[in-house]
């Protein structure tokens, strides 16, 4: 469920306002909405240590220890300097580099020569000039002087014209370098070594890491502290903060007001109000919390929590797509194997795939499919619901949970309007979805219609018709009604498109099968052997990587979705998150 919230407004003196803030953070019930948008200068210097601690973190992080060079202690800020220092440095190192690696390019064709000596020829009226001409071209003609080839490539020649008077060459000229080819490689070597010799202190400095990581946690601990100073706002005197509460934590925060001498107004949140959003769910249906954190969604405060009803079709959603009991047996044991290497880690996401393991472990046994076995042993098939072998049974079957899934959203939305006319509506909506089940089954399976199947759509729709709207909104939303056909159309295709359960399981079953045949052709003897092995590992892997694919793509999509669209919900939430101390 979405817990209940209480909006704040919390007075205290100018001159307190680091006192209220720190006695606020250590009660940590309190999800601050600024009122202020002012940022001081302190900020700006706590953000910018910030981002220069996260960047040395990156850094550090990036180079591992060398063999043979203990990690070191040492304060953190000076870290952050040197380490600050030795990037901008290799920064601009890296970039002359890059100078010096195009100068050397250019350079090597014409070969390793002094240009002061050319200079010096200039001087007494010997002309010295480069040139570069395409390989075919004619050697130029020059009277009284010299042309002399350096090197050449498959494209170009490269020439030194040696003249006392004016050159005519149809090539492109080389302009008189300032430095020696040598020097500009000592140079180069120079600089690989200084950034060898920085990469090598970074290596050192990793032992630092951790104490760097802790200088990032405080530098955000103050960057949160300062954006709750700097978010109140003030009046004369006087202070003040906005926030939300939850219901059970409000006699805290009264008992904190009455100690810190504040004044306080708690209320109910206002619609429209931006109020966070807080779950609280049973323990089995805490997991689902992964899903949501992982794809980012969160119900309104003013919406319903779905947790429950997402998390029991999305187990079934990921038991049909994956589909395979081996496949099942490996994701359990994955799961295990990853808890028991971290055992500290948020219990939820392993819970999570436990749950979809089971599931798609018991769906595997009931359809009897094995790593997409095809004849796989009798005891294994004591379970098998043949029902389910067959794909129009299956295609049917997902048409009913499809079905179900939708009239459990409008059922829903008729229990939460029970005292208004709109829950009459929500009822022709679930007769609508009902007939929309026996049209999907005409179209695809070619089941005759039921007789009654009319009748119901046109009185469910006349229900839909004449209380989907309450009057007083009627000439607001009179839109409603015009796209009322549209609707219809787009309440089928959501039924029908509950179908996919049954086509990426299938596609997954096939490329089981698919590898297995390609096993079986290898033959006897020990390579033959290891390839059909090595063919079932690989293809099995992948088949279980794109049915994880699958599952994000398809089984979040009919909850978040279509089921989300039926019942009315858009995850405009965002999540409740107290000003408290996190370290």
């Amino acid at each position: 469920m979405i817990v209940p919230m209480k909006s704040v407004t919390l007075l205290c003196l100018l001159s307190d306002q680091e006192r209220t803030l720190t006695m606020l953070r250590a009660l940590g019930v309190l999800h601050l909405a600024p009122v202020g948008t002012s940022d001081s200068g302190e900020l700006e210097q706590v953000r910018s240590r910030l981002a220069a601690a996260r960047e040395t973190v990156e850094a550090l992080a990036g180079h591992p220890v060398a063999a043979g060079v203990a990690g070191e202690g040492g304060d953190a800020l000076e870290v952050v300097r040197e380490v600050q220092d030795l990037l901008r440095r290799r920064k601009e190192r890296q970039g002359a580099l890059e100078a010096l690696d195009r100068d050397r390019m250019a350079l090597a064709p014409y070969g390793d020569f002094d240009p002061e000596s050319v200079r010096r020829l200039q001087a007494v009226g010997v002309s010295v000039r480069l040139f570069q001409v395409p390989s075919g071209a004619a050697l130029p003609e020059i009277e009284g002087g010299l042309v002399r080839v350096l090197s050449d490539d498959k494209t170009h020649r490269y020439l030194a014209v040696v003249s006392r008077g004016p050159v005519e060459c149809s090539g492109r000229e080389f302009p008189l370098p300032e430095r020696a080819l040598r020097e500009v490689e000592a140079e180069g070597v120079a600089v690989r070594q200084a950034l060898d010799s920085a990469g090598r202190r970074l290596e050192e400095l990793r032992g630092c890491r951790a104490g760097v990581e802790d200088l990032v946690r405080m530098l955000e601990e103050q960057e949160r502290f300062l954006l709750a100073r700097d978010g109140m706002g003030s009046w004369e005197r006087v202070s003040y903060l906005k926030g939300y509460c939850p219901i059970q934590t409000e006699p805290w925060l009264r008992e904190a007001a009455a100690a810190g001498g504040w004044g306080l107004l708690v209320r109910d949140p206002e619609p429209g109000e931006a109020v966070p959003t807080l779950l609280s769910n049973a323990r089995w249906v805490r997991p689902i919390k992964a899903v949501f954190d992982m794809i980012g969604i969160l119900p309104g405060y003013q919406e319903i929590d779905v947790s429950a009803c997402f998390l029991l079709f999305f187990s079934l959603f990921f038991a049909m797509l994956v589909g395979d009991a081996g496949y099942g047996l490996v994701f359990l044991l994955l799961t295990v194997a990853v808890r028991m290497k971290m055992p500290k880690a948020p219990i939820q996401p392993f819970a999570l795939m436990g749950i979809m393991s089971v599931c798609t472990l018991i769906w595997g046994v009931l359809t009897g499919t094995y790593f997409g076995v095809a004849n796989p042993p009798a005891w294994l098939l004591r379970y098998k619901i043949n029902w389910l072998a067959n794909e129009d049974n299956l295609k049917l079957f997902c048409f009913m949970i499809g079905t179900a899934h939708l009239m459990v959203a409008h059922a829903w939305n008729g229990i939460r309007n029970r005292r208004t006319w709109q829950a009459l509506a929500q009822l022709g909506w679930m007769g609508t979805t009902l007939c929309m089940f026996y049209f999907s089954r005409l179209m695809v399976l070619a089941y005759p219609l039921p007789g009654f199947v009319v009748p119901l759509m046109v009185g469910s729709t006349v229900l839909i018709v004449l209380f989907m709207t309450p009057i007083k909104a009627l000439k607001a939303e009179w839109f409603n009604h015009a796209m009322l056909p549209l609707s219809l159309v787009s309440n089928f295709m959501d039924v029908i498109s509950y179908v996919r359960l049954f086509a990426v399981g299938m596609a997954s079953l096939a490329l089981a099968q698919a590898f297995n045949d390609i096993a079986s052709g290898f033959g006897g003897g020990v390579w033959a052997t290891v390839g059909a092995a090595l063919v079932l590992f690989l293809g099995h892997a992948l088949n279980l990587a794109l049915s994880a694919m699958g599952v994000l793509v398809h089984g979040v999509r009919l909850n978040a979705l279509e089921f989300s669209s039926h019942i009315g919900l858009s995850w405009t939430g965002f999540a409740y998150d107290p000003f408290a101390k996190k370290v």
